[in-house]
């Protein structure tokens, strides 16, 4: 007479929960503390993956319609149609919105994930099993981290899809705006990435839930507030000049498709290479031979204005994103190595 209770086919493979015949699990089949740390946050995961497919199903929607009135009003001059005004409001619009994902995953994702389980006890429940700290907290780290990852790399590629075929048309969809830069390429996944990390090491240091937040969501608000006024300083300005005088008839520099004015805008060009600021002469504007008299004798011959070439685009978004994964990885190793000592 046998003694076993259970088909030995039938046995769970090690490291994963049994189940009873007909039970589903909630999620993707993993084992050990990968199954522990999906079950603990798998809400949190379920609305990121959601809402990711709402957006690309959105997207797609939209681009539809941006490129079937394009061909329905196809322009010689290579611009926009002239009522093209809602289409531009929408891809703006939705480009400012993803940009809360990466202060989304800081505040909802990183900031729970260790300081809720320091709040419950579950830390020093699952670190007393057979599972170390270092194992626990590199799969607390790694499989939101390979969510965010995806996640935002689909986003990225969806909206470039979208905003591709009015990029170098249009004037007013600057690149170098938050909307368009932040959100293509490689740089939301590294900006969701560095929030995410400053997220959970706030929480590991905190040891509070909500205090975590608040305190990450202020985090993320200056880094973002610190990364604006600094994003355009990873590109080379180019300068394009005329000399052909600035009278009223003098036509003043055209920019490449795409290009972005930088600067304080317009400069007067002298004869020996310097530049004047536009507000040269200006007292005398009232009196037209007074105000070219001026510019005569400070010897302007023309025009000169600073750009950014959408050309720079690619290789700007690499360099912001190389200091935000750099900040990811100082972050996440300050993690492991606080955790692994004075976690508990």
């Amino acid at each position: 007479m046998t003694t076993l209770t259970h088909d030995p086919a039938h046995t769970a493979p090690a490291g994963r929960p049994q189940h009873a015949p007909g039970s589903r699990l909630a999620g993707p089949r993993l084992g050990g503390t990968a199954w522990l740390v999906w079950r603990q946050h798998r809400a949190a995961f379920w609305t990121l993956i959601a809402l990711t497919l709402l957006c690309v199903a959105v997207m797609v929607l939209l681009r539809g319609q941006v490129v079937d009135h394009l061909d329905a009003h196809p322009q010689k001059s290579g611009g926009l149609p002239p009522d093209f005004e809602k289409y531009t409001v929408r891809l703006f619009s939705f480009g400012g919105y993803l940009g809360y994902v990466p202060l989304l995953t800081g505040v909802l994702l990183g900031a729970p994930l260790i300081a809720g389980d320091l709040e419950s006890g579950t830390a020093k429940l699952v670190t007393s099993q057979s599972v170390s700290r270092l194992r626990w907290l590199t799969t607390k780290l790694a499989l939101p981290a390979a969510l965010i990852t995806l996640s935002t790399a689909v986003l990225a590629a969806v909206f470039n899809w979208w905003w591709s075929p009015v990029k170098a048309r249009s004037d007013t969809l600057e690149w170098t705006s938050g909307a368009f830069f932040d959100v293509t390429g490689v740089m939301p996944v590294a900006y969701a990435l560095m929030t995410f990390a400053v997220g959970v090491a706030a929480g590991m240091l905190l040891r509070r839930t909500l205090v975590s937040m608040v305190v990450t969501l202020g985090i993320v608000v200056a880094i973002g507030v610190v990364w604006d006024r600094f994003r355009l300083d990873l590109g080379n300005l180019v300068s394009v000049s005329t000399d052909k005088g600035v009278g009223p008839g003098a036509a003043r520099p055209k920019l490449p498709a795409g290009a972005v004015q930088q600067g304080e805008g317009t400069y007067f060009l002298t004869s020996s290479g310097a530049r004047l600021d536009w507000t040269t002469c200006l007292d005398k504007i009232d009196n037209d031979r007074a105000h070219t008299a001026c510019l005569e004798a400070k010897h302007v011959i023309g025009w000169s204005i600073d750009y950014l070439p959408i050309s720079q685009m690619h290789t700007m978004q690499w360099l912001g994103a190389g200091i935000m994964l750099a900040v990811a990885a100082a972050i996440v190793t300050f993690i492991i190595v606080w955790g692994r000592k004075r976690l508990l």
